[in-house]
Parts: structure tokens; sequence; C-alpha cells
């Protein structure tokens, strides 16, 4: 029979992956408390979290959730970044730090928006545009559109007023 901490720790994980919209892990061996630390804080300005649980309590949190089969990351001494909204932010701090770090972080994958996400796809996440970002870009867009139409409008219209106002001045000389 499972000992209580343990059902308890798992009912927590559960509750985790429900509440965020995906996990990205990642290997911090290495890591001084120091940098572990101004890890944390980079990433609770993104909405995201990085929380160090035993990988075989995260393997049966996943498995109770219906999650993407992530074993072969859950290996060692690992630590999961839980994002609430988008994984871009998260992605590029972990990105980021790992670089700063030079190699002490290594990002192993993860479960982004229910499919399971290799070190490379969390890279490549970290490189496209934030949701706000995307959304700023097609406002300008459109309101670039808006206005060519509008100085084609304007231009039909003040061009047709000349041509009568050039008419009228031929029929009066």
């Amino acid at each position: 029979m499972p000992q209580q901490y343990k059902i308890d720790k798992v009912a927590e994980i559960e509750s985790r992956i429900q509440d965020n919209n995906g996990v990205f892990v990642v290997n911090y061996s290495g890591l001084t408390v120091k940098q572990a630390e101004a890890l944390r804080h980079t990433l609770r300005e993104t909405g995201a979290e990085m929380k160090v649980y035993k990988n075989n309590l995260v393997r049966i949190a996943l498995k109770n959730q219906d999650q993407p089969d992530i074993d072969e990351l859950l290996v060692g001494p690992v630590a999961y970044v839980f994002y609430e909204n988008e994984p871009v932010e998260a992605a590029k701090a972990l990105k980021d730090f790992a670089q700063k770090s030079k190699g002490v972080l290594e990002i192993k994958g993860g479960i982004s928006e229910g499919k399971a996400v290799s070190a490379e796809e969390v890279n490549a996440i970290a490189e496209l545009p934030t949701k706000d970002q995307l959304l700023g870009q097609i406002a300008g867009l459109i309101s670039g559109f808006a206005r060519d139409i509008a100085v084609c409008v304007n231009g039909v219209s003040s061009g047709l007023a000349r041509s009568i106002q050039q008419v009228s001045e031929q029929k009066a000389a």
C-alpha cells in the first residue's frame, strides 16, 4: 500500500497538470542555489513555476491524467517547469538561462498543449513571437490596409472633383 505522503504528492502533481497548459522537463544538475533562485524568479515573471518531484510520482500523475508518455525524459535529476498560459515565454526564459549558464541547465523536452515535445521543439517554441506580439503584428497589418484603402478612396473622389472642376472651367471659357 502506498504511503499517504506519496498519494498526496501525486494528487498535487495531477492538480498542477490540470491547472497548467503544459510542462517542460529540464536537467538542473550543476545549478547553484543562487542560479536556481534566479531561474525560478525569471520563470515566475513569465507565469511559469519550476518544481522538483520524484520522477516515479510524475510518471504516475501523467498516466492518471492521460498525458503523453515522456518516460525517456524522466531520468536523473530533473525539474518540472509548469506554465499557465502560453509556452513561448517560459521556453524563452529557459533557453536564455541555459545559454547564460553555459550548459549547466539542459532542456530535455516536455508536454505542450497535450503533445510530447523534444528539446529541439522547445527551442523552436522559444524562437516564436508571443501571442501578444502576434496580435500586435496583425493589428498593424489591418490598420495599414485600412489606411491604404482610405488613401485610394480619397484619391478617386479628389480626382473626380478635379476633373469636374476642369470641365466646368473649360465650358466657362
